[in-house]
């Protein structure tokens, strides 16, 4: 179905009433060209695989509205993946509205989806880094960053004997992406990383 799982978990801060860990997942499309085919990184052996690598080419920051839900049960229709992924973010994971189109155009069901509250509906809602009170909804933030994935193959060119040069797979380009996630939350204490400092 062209899907992209991201998970995130948060160590709680149990001396503010947090349970040992949260789970988040975020749930988006996968674009054609945005990582690499499996075949191809199962024919290219990587060299030295204990090596702690750096990443070619830094993308930009991408920010995203995560202003859907998904019911983590009906999940499966959308991605076997979101079973096993997203097991401990059962009531955390998220997509966006202009994904669910796209499924939905593909003929998911769109049961599992609900729309979360946004800002422009509830105007007292706000960011939760200036939000007050603990126990209030608010829009939190999360930002990663992937240090290093396969994004593209590399090609070199070879001659032959009569001077045709062609071009051959022979290695993979990586990538480094960083995302920030916005997303509804019904309290600020499920969101306690985003304050300002």
């Amino acid at each position: 179905q062209e899907v992209k799982i991201f998970r995130a978990l948060i160590l709680g801060e149990l001396e503010r009433g947090q349970s040992q860990f949260q789970a988040l997942c975020f749930v988006t499309r996968l674009h054609r060209n945005e990582i690499i085919p499996s075949e191809s990184m199962a024919k290219l052996r990587q060299k030295n695989p204990r090596t702690v690598r750096q990443a070619e080419e830094v993308r930009g920051l991408e920010h995203l509205s995560m202003d859907v839900a998904v019911n983590f049960s009906k999940g499966a229709q959308l991605s076997s993946h979101i079973h096993n992924v997203c097991a401990e973010a059962r009531e955390a994971i998220y997509t966006r509205e202009e994904d669910v189109k796209f499924w939905l155009e593909k003929g998911v069901d769109g049961s599992m989806f609900e729309v979360l509250p946004q800002g422009s509906d509830v105007p007292e809602l706000q960011r939760c880094r200036l939000c007050p009170d603990r126990w209030k909804p608010c829009i939190c933030s999360y930002s990663l960053s992937i240090e290093w994935y396969p994004c593209m193959l590399k090609y070199c060119k070879s001659r032959d004997a009569g001077g045709k040069v062609s071009s051959y797979k022979c290695g993979i380009r990586s990538c480094q992406k960083g995302y920030t996630f916005d997303y509804y939350v019904p309290q600020k204490q499920l969101c306690l990383w985003d304050e300002e400092t």
